[in-house]
């Protein structure tokens, strides 16, 4: 239990990329990812790593079983609806963890009550009273959430939060579940709660609010002012619609206004731009140059005022420090030459093991390739080579045997490409409007897979023109939504790489229950 006093001057960083942020239509993670993830944000500091719903899937529950054991430094939650199976299943996923939290739910806004549990009040108060006690049993760090807070009647509130805490929460998480509140009324109303719950000095109050009107940072740290010490957010503010209040303005708001707020995080800023990078990577969801603390603008000044007062002094335009939040040289630290013991030596500093040998040499292989087709290799260049290295996690149905493409002024692109599905070669060649066109269609020509592509994003992994490409395919099917990623020099076979990667996705991505589904 991470503590009991509302005041504390510990402001508790609650992460919750592996869990809501995995509900960003097409950012699902496999587990290897996931526990990746979890280790960068351990390296982080986070106070507490929301690993999953487990009772969502067979995948999820295993997913939330390896980050438990791959944890140590912070606790790890697992997410359960107000169902005694639900909580079972969350504390067998988590029965390896050094420290372990539940997280139970249960809506108490009248329209979820009225229109999805289809209950009545004191039946809701019952059954969450009834949850928290049940997630007592197998641990004293036990979390509930009134779900649509923000939309939740303040006398019911109370109610329902004073029978819990009696019942044994330790945490009060207040979520704007749908992002309809604003920072005037919605840090009051936790002033009001933690004000008129007669026992409210029993738990932690904490937010967790969503971005629908860009609110959701605001609101949080609004929540801070009027006494929540903990904070519910994700790297790069991922999560469902809108996405969340992201960690790392969060947190940088908290650390450079310390004249404002009282409480502070233990969060290591340093390496917040590596995690944000390494979140970007596996999720393919790139990170916008305006982003605050994270994008690549987010430091760079080009009218000539502005470098005049930074070459002069720093703090006439700067507020933080870019080295503080992981801003340095991208340096070079590796070369064709460079052999499996630097290698892994370099890998290790970036915070990446292997689980065995056969997985480095699989690795190693990839960067060897590599520096045949790219001189300088940096350390974005090694991150991509491990998130393309854990697609071997997914059971690749489909494989790239070869890539022929045609392309000429006045002529239709064309391409050629050679797959293996299930070990059996099949080929075929399409025309296109561009040649990642023409690809695109010569693999639907093999594979039919009747797939809608709603997003192709390209970006540069590196400067210069020898860089890596990223390219990232969203596919939806029945609707299903999956992301996919593809890395290389040559852009056209990433592409196809990242297309096939998403089939190999939607062929073997278990379907997921929704945390919010109807109880």
């Amino acid at each position: 239990m991470l503590g009991d006093n509302s005041m504390s001057d510990q402001l508790i960083i609650f992460d919750t990329t592996l869990r809501d942020g995995e509900q960003s239509p097409g950012a699902s993670m496999t587990r290897d990812e996931k526990v990746r993830i979890a280790k960068a944000l351990e390296r982080l500091k986070v106070n507490v790593i929301e690993a999953g719903f487990p009772a969502a899937s067979d995948g999820d529950f295993e997913s939330v079983q390896a980050v438990a054991t791959a944890v140590s430094e912070s606790v790890v939650c697992g997410l359960a609806r107000a169902l005694e199976r639900d909580i079972d299943r969350a504390a067998q996923a988590l029965a390896n963890a050094k420290q372990f939290r539940i997280h139970t739910f249960i809506a108490t806004s009248p329209i979820h009550m009225q229109n999805k549990l289809r209950m009545e009040p004191e039946q809701v108060v019952e059954m969450a009273v009834k949850a928290v006690k049940h997630a007592r049993q197998f641990t004293d760090d036990v979390e509930f959430s009134p779900e649509d807070a923000g939309r939740s009647d303040p006398d019911f509130l109370c109610h329902i939060l004073e029978a819990v805490i009696d019942a044994g929460a330790t945490t009060l998480n207040i979520p704007d579940t749908v992002g309809y509140s604003v920072p005037g009324e919605f840090g009051p109303m936790i002033a009001q709660l933690i004000e008129r719950i007669p026992n409210a000095d029993k738990a932690v109050f904490s937010v967790h609010c969503h971005n629908d009107l860009g609110l959701a940072v605001a609101n949080s740290l609004s929540a801070v002012l009027h006494g929540a010490r903990q904070i519910e957010c994700t790297i790069n503010g991922l999560g469902e619609r809108a996405g969340n209040a992201s960690l790392e303005e969060v947190v940088m708001a908290v650390k450079t206004r310390k004249d404002v707020f009282s409480c502070q995080p233990r969060i290591d800023t340093k390496e917040i731009l590596s995690c944000s990078r390494l979140v970007s990577s596996i999720t393919g969801f790139p990170v916008q140059p305006n982003k605050a603390i994270v994008g690549a603008n987010a430091f760079a000044h080009e009218s000539g005022i502005h470098q005049d007062g930074i070459l002069k002094n720093r703090e006439t335009y700067e507020i933080m420090k870019a080295e503080d939040v992981g801003w340095t040289a991208n340096r070079m630290v590796l070369g064709k030459h460079s052999g499996r013991n630097a290698f892994r030596a370099r890998m290790a500093d970036l915070g990446e093991e292997f689980a065995t040998e056969e997985a480095l040499n699989r690795t190693f292989a990839r960067f060897k390739a590599l520096a045949d087709k790219k001189h300088e290799i940096f350390d974005d260049d090694l991150q991509a080579l491990i998130s393309s290295s854990s697609g071997d996690e997914v059971n690749e149905v489909v494989k790239l045997v070869s890539l022929h493409v045609c392309t000429e002024t006045g002529e239709t692109p064309e391409a050629r490409i050679v797959l293996t599905i299930d070990g059996e070669e099949k080929s075929a060649t399409a025309q296109g409007s561009g040649v990642v066109d023409a690809t695109f269609m010569a693999i639907e020509h093999i594979v039919h897979s009747h797939s809608q592509l709603l997003l192709y994003s390209v970006n540069n992994i590196t400067s210069g023109t020898d860089a890596q490409g990223k390219v990232t395919v969203r596919l939806e099917k029945d609707g299903r939504i999956v992301n996919g990623k593809g890395a290389h020099t040559d852009i056209v076979i990433a592409s196809a790489k990242a297309y096939l990667n998403t089939l190999n996705r939607l062929y073997s991505t278990e379907p997921r229950q929704h945390p919010q589904s109807a109880v």
